[in-house]
């Protein structure tokens, strides 16, 4: 398999691991979109959240405990997470991630 996250959990490519318990790992983003941006990201490769919430509902769960506490750590008044899924929606890796944003204010609607 050829998936960038795949490779962060396996320790295949360095990331500064924020989180990395039994179900997920959580690192910052590349690219941000804001101050905070972090990924979320579950061990087990599923292509989305739709598939992941199939598969291995604890594992999503997971996923946002994982950013409660990270917003928590990081002192963040409020924060926004988001799934992309499919490409139409911007999804460009596809393997299931929650993006937490956090850092400044967000607009609505999004996108």
């Amino acid at each position: 398999m050829n998936c960038i996250f795949c490779k962060i959990v396996a320790g295949e490519i360095p990331a500064n691991l924020l989180v990395n318990n039994d179900e997920v790992v959580a690192f910052p983003d590349l690219n941000p979109q804001a101050p905070t941006h972090i990924l979320i990201v579950p061990k087990k490769h599923v292509e989305n959240a739709a598939e992941l919430a199939e598969v291995q509902p604890s594992a999503l769960a997971e996923l946002f405990k994982v950013a409660k506490k990270l917003s928590v750590d990081l002192n963040l008044p409020g924060y926004r997470t988001v799934f992309n899924t499919g490409e139409a929606a911007g999804q460009s890796v596809f393997h299931a991630h929650l993006h937490l944003l956090g850092g400044r204010e967000f607009g609505w609607p999004p996108g």
